[in-house]
């Protein structure tokens, strides 16, 4: 598929997908989230890599919504944008593969909102940058604030709502947003480390883990071990587990059969 907002690759068992609007910023509109959805739907429908790496080109990975889509427009479009970046949202959240936000830049607003909701991040030390800077404009950014306060908690996340800062990398790990950062000049290819070393696991285990993971999240501690001790049982006569198990008894590298999910 080709797209106009975006670029994406895949080499080997890793996914690229590129923002590539430096012109703007890599700010999002309905256009381009709606290639981010489709681009994402289209890799876990086909399933043919186990993690996809999101990143951006230019000096900014994402100032966040495109503001002519919002400045004096019809409620009703507004609407429809804000259901679009619901809907890569969800995207992000339900393909199969572990997605990583590579983040060389500032990613503020819409852009935070965006990494955040990412499964893992990684930063560069010196140049990104995390903010959820909508106060600057007297406009609260209330979506950003549902992945980042679930990512980094309360007390910080309004923090920095009330405030509109920019926070360092090193900053952002210390908060529990990011969880790797490199040096700028190293940042794809420790990021392509990361990938590839999740890209160990089977398929299978990859989208077992992250949806499991999301699964419980939400739910009280009861509840999520009720959840948790049927998906052990189910996972272990898994095909993959039953080999994973062997391999290491037999101290022999796992042969994972993808075809079963």
């Amino acid at each position: 598929m080709s797209y106009d907002s975006i670029l994406y690759e895949e080499q080997d068992e890793i996914g690229i997908l590129t923002l590539n609007m430096p012109e703007k910023r890599n700010a999002l509109g309905i256009h381009a989230e709606t290639e981010i959805t489709e681009c994402l739907q289209d890799a876990g429908k086909r399933h043919d890599v186990k993690v996809i790496i999101l990143k951006a080109n230019g000096p900014v990975f994402c100032a966040g919504h495109d503001r002519p889509e919002i400045l004096n427009q019809p409620l009703a479009n507004i609407r429809k944008l804000f259901q679009t970046s619901f809907n890569l949202m969800n995207a992000i959240r339900n393909v199969p593969q572990c997605v990583i936000a590579e983040v060389h830049a500032i990613a503020m607003a819409g852009g935070c909102h965006l990494v955040a909701g990412c499964d893992l991040i990684t930063a560069a030390r010196e140049n990104a940058q995390f903010g959820m800077t909508g106060l600057i404009y007297s406009y609260n950014c209330t979506t950003p604030t549902v992945a980042v306060s679930r990512a980094v908690g309360q007390k910080k996340c309004m923090e920095m709502l009330m405030t509109a800062g920019l926070y360092s990398a090193e900053e952002s790990r210390e908060m529990g947003l990011v969880n790797k950062v490199f040096a700028d000049d190293q940042l794809h290819e420790k990021t392509m480390e990361l990938a590839k070393d999740i890209c160990k696991s089977s398929k299978y285990a990859i989208y077992m883990s992250k949806q499991n993971f999301y699964a419980q999240v939400e739910m009280t501690e009861h509840q999520a071990y009720m959840f948790a001790k049927e998906m052990m049982a189910q996972q272990a006569v898994s095909i993959n587990a039953t080999e994973g198990f062997t391999a290491f008894i037999e101290k022999r590298k796992p042969v994972w059969n993808n075809d079963t999910f």
